[in-house]
């Protein structure tokens, strides 16, 4: 293992990233930035419902020992 693995969570959190401006988008913009933000919205719902069950599969696993 080298150091700098063992230090990676003491590294600083990346700033929030600034809103876009939406007062030069159009009307068809909007949309399609909506669809993008929606799709990115359901891919982090599938990741939290596949953590949830990998935590709830370990759970049962050590549950029965």
């Amino acid at each position: 293992m080298a150091i700098d693995d063992r230090f990676e969570d003491l590294e600083p959190r990346k700033a929030k990233p600034t809103p876009k401006d939406l007062t030069v988008m159009g009307v068809a913009e909007l949309e399609a930035y909506i669809a993008t933000l929606q799709a990115e919205v359901e891919r982090a719902r599938a990741a939290i419902a596949a953590k949830q069950a990998q935590k709830s599969a370990a759970e049962a696993f050590f549950k029965k020992g």
